[in-house]
């Protein structure tokens, strides 16, 4: 159970709140949950999405964060599938370790990596929602994992060769099945329904639940909120529409031209389920009736009947 009011999403509160030094303590709380450890962020450097378009900041949001270790700490949040994207996660991390290796610096001065991956879409096969990856040299005949000596642990503070590599976490929100088995899913069960569990004790959720209320915004906050939302829902249901029509058209293709009315009625019932799904995604999101029916343009008995005849209220 949770509080029934909704909550800024979190890819929102990263660009407009989660930057400001003062809320430093809510991204500490999830990083200390998902590493295990407690993390202590002291800059947020400007990432690469700061200065990307607007048609790509609703599909993908990034927020990259130095922690007290010197650590790089990138988290990325996406919401539409893309097929390389897991080339992407090996380009982002790369690409970090370049930039902050200064030029003449020695090779034992690159940094560590984090690349946080919390995605909508369900990212390659598996049946967990939450996966790590991390680098570690096998013995081809012995199986054994090849360890770092006692000079490099020496020079290098470090116990295995995996923690000067990059490492990686998959969360594929969508898989969640609401169920919390510890703190962190806390945290996913908010990234999944803009809600916090109720008596959750996972670090920086309680902040989360008083800072990140909708019913705080401003007028033109809650505005630009909502526009925000309603660009993203849009985004997705055209992504999803362009792949229906494309396996439509895939299906028909080759067949008598008669059967185009066929493939017309195809795309009309998917349309309808597109725009079912987006009513309960919007309302999911906390937007209102009304705002609903006109961004959907039906009217509101039409989107009160639809949330109703699938479980949403």
């Amino acid at each position: 159970m949770s509080d029934s009011r909704p909550l800024i999403s979190f890819d929102w509160a990263i660009k407009r709140l989660l930057r400001q030094k003062a809320n430093y303590d809510v991204l500490e709380g999830f990083l200390s949950e998902l590493l295990k450890r407690p993390i202590k962020i002291i800059s947020i450097p400007e990432s690469e999405a700061n200065a990307a378009g607007e048609a790509s900041k609703i599909n993908k949001v990034d927020i990259l964060c130095e922690s007290s270790d010197k650590e790089l700490i990138l988290i990325e949040l996406q919401y539409n599938s893309e097929l390389d994207y897991m080339h992407r996660m090996l380009f982002g991390s790369s690409k970090l370790i370049v930039d902050y290796l200064e030029k003449g610096e020695t090779y034992d001065k690159v940094r560590k990596i984090y690349s946080i991956n919390i995605v909508y879409f369900d990212l390659g096969q598996g049946e967990d929602y939450i996966y790590r990856g991390k680098t570690e040299f096998k013995g081809i005949h012995t199986q054994d994992i090849l360890q770092i000596n006692a000079g490099q642990k020496k020079a290098f503070h470090i116990d295995h060769i995996s923690e000067i590599y990059p490492e990686y976490y998959i969360i594929k929100v969508n898989r969640f099945n609401d169920l919390s088995r510890d703190t962190l899913d806390d945290w996913i069960y908010y990234f999944k329904h803009n809600a916090v569990p109720e008596n959750s004790k996972a670090q920086g959720l309680k902040k989360v639940a008083q800072l990140l209320k909708i019913d705080q915004m401003d007028t033109t906050t809650k505005y630009e909120y909502e526009a925000y939302i309603k660009d993203r829902v849009i985004s997705r249901s055209m992504l999803e529409t362009a792949k229906f029509e494309g396996r439509e058209e895939g299906r028909e293709e080759g067949r008598e031209e008669g059967r185009e009315e066929g493939r017309e009625e195809g795309r009309e019932e998917g349309m309808e389920v597109n725009t079912i799904n987006i009513v309960i995604e919007m309302r999911k999101e906390g937007l209102e009736i009304p705002l609903i029916a006109k961004i959907t343009k039906l009217t509101e008995e039409k989107v009160v009947t639809i949330l109703k005849e699938n479980g949403s209220k």
